[in-house]
């Protein structure tokens, strides 16, 4: 069984690194993943990296093989001479959570402006409901009632 990808990081990538971890603006998962980076490029193996940063051993190996499958486009970024803002930018690109699809909506656009249309009226005048103010069961009782949903 083969063990984990070695990392190799340059100076430039390095310093980014230590840089995003000491950065007060930098998201925990950023600095997170950015020392299990580090920690790898020092030789240790992700069981070390886990008990070393308190996480789980495939949250190791997932961040280590995403940094070796980024090492072209790091390299390639390096090679264009790029600001180090701009190094800084494609470190957190790679280091970036993977976007998500979510839950679908609940409600289409038009539903949400209708029941927001709803919720402005009074309900005792335009909805003949026995109520001075609109309940979260009243509105969405109006709302079947009117089709809305």
């Amino acid at each position: 069984m083969p063990g984990p990808r070695p990392i190799v990081l340059t100076d430039r990538q390095r310093e980014t690194l230590e840089h995003l971890t000491r950065r007060t603006s930098s998201t925990q998962g950023l600095v997170r993943r950015a020392r299990i980076v580090l920690a790898a490029a020092e030789g240790h193996n992700n069981e070390q990296i886990a008990r070393r940063l308190g996480i789980n051993r495939e949250t190791a190996r997932l961040w280590r093989r995403v940094w070796s499958d980024a090492q072209e486009l790091l390299a390639a970024a390096e090679e264009e001479e790029t600001s180090e803002k701009a190094l800084r930018e494609c470190v957190e690109g790679v280091l970036a959570d993977a976007p998500r699809s979510g839950a679908p909506a609940t409600f289409a656009p038009e539903h949400i402006v209708q029941i927001v249309a709803l919720a402005c009226e009074a309900p005792r005048e335009d909805s003949g409901r026995a109520v001075s103010h609109w309940t979260p069961r009243e509105l969405a009782d109006e709302a079947v009632k009117r089709g809305i949903s």
